[in-house]
């Protein structure tokens, strides 16, 4: 289902009083906006939310507004959330979310009270790279692949056949996504081949974009992430059965230290467990398609990469 924030994020934008409106617009969206900063912004809980909001609610938004003037969002959305349900063969809901965040994620994805979520953050898809709002600048055609990315996350997560080790962890939670949580006991594997099922549905429903877009990589990235392939082929072997907050950080996220990315006296591109994942699950992906990809354990596509690699 396509859930559309805009109109009340909007509807701040034009208040008299914009951070104290910003405070009702999180309390009715509570539900789901409450889990977005729990999982990518801060606790807002914490004693920082109040800045935040207020930076959020007086930032110039211009660059957002003109894109929405000449970028029919709704039906890119629409259109993704369809194209996904065909190739996905979707037997769960998920909701798309449409919504302007706080500088946090581009996309992501949320399971509250059983249901997936799979979210992008418009701010960051204006072509106009944007301090204040810390928008990224990226194109709009980049919206479906980064929302089918985040509904193949979602289909994983709670299809009632997925076997995932992250469906298991979600259930354990009582209908939870906890990026942290699911951080510290997911296998490394798991979470590489869930990142790299992702990649490889973006590929699916938006193709013919450049490589290393469909990673979040910038063009030199991807260059330098393809020449130490081998390498950090290597240095994730022995940690792929271990669980640890620190090695998805190492390996999935940004903002790591050099010193943190380093392995065997190589320091690491950021994210680059994207990546790999997708070259882990490529020969499962071809030789059983993604419907069954997105919901098999890492075991399964473990052996069916190396059934076909066999066969070849």
């Amino acid at each position: 289902m396509l859930i559309n924030l805009l109109p009340d994020f909007f509807a701040v934008l034009n208040s008299n009083d914009r951070v104290a409106a910003y405070g009702r617009y999180y309390e009715t969206h509570r539900k789901i906006l409450e889990a977005y900063w729990q999982n990518y912004v801060l606790d807002p809980e914490g004693p920082h939310f109040a800045d935040v909001v207020r930076a959020t609610a007086m930032a110039d938004r211009t660059d957002l507004r003109t894109m929405l003037e000449r970028t029919d969002v709704v039906s890119l959305a629409r259109n993704t959330e369809e194209q996904c349900q065909h190739l996905l063969e979707m037997d769960t809901g998920v909701d798309v979310v449409l919504m302007v965040g706080v500088g946090a994620a581009n996309a992501g994805e949320l399971v509250v009270n059983g249901r997936g979520v799979a979210f992008v953050c418009l701010e960051h898809f204006t072509s106009v790279a944007n301090p204040d709002t810390q928008g990224l600048g990226l194109d709009q055609e980049l919206i479906p692949l980064w929302l089918a990315h985040e509904v193949a996350h979602a289909v994983r997560y709670t299809s009632p056949t997925s076997r995932a080790e992250m469906r298991a962890l979600v259930d354990e939670a009582g209908g939870y996504y906890s990026y942290w949580e699911t951080g510290r006991r997911a296998s490394l594997r798991e979470l590489l081949v869930n990142e790299g099922l992702a990649v490889q549905v973006s590929r699916a429903i938006s193709p013919g974009h450049a490589a290393w877009e469909y990673f979040g990589y910038g063009r030199r990235q991807y260059a330098r992430v393809r020449e130490l392939e081998p390498v950090l082929a290597r240095a994730v072997t022995e940690d792929l059965d271990a669980a640890a907050l620190g090695l998805r950080l190492r390996y999935l996220s940004g903002g790591m230290s050099d010193e943190a990315r380093t392995v065997d006296r190589y320091v690491l591109p950021e994210r680059a467990g994207y990546f790999l994942g997708a070259r882990m699950v490529d020969a499962a992906v071809a030789a059983r398609g993604y419907a069954w990809a997105v919901r098999a354990s890492a075991a399964e596509l473990v052996a069916v990469g190396r059934q076909a690699a066999a066969s070849a």
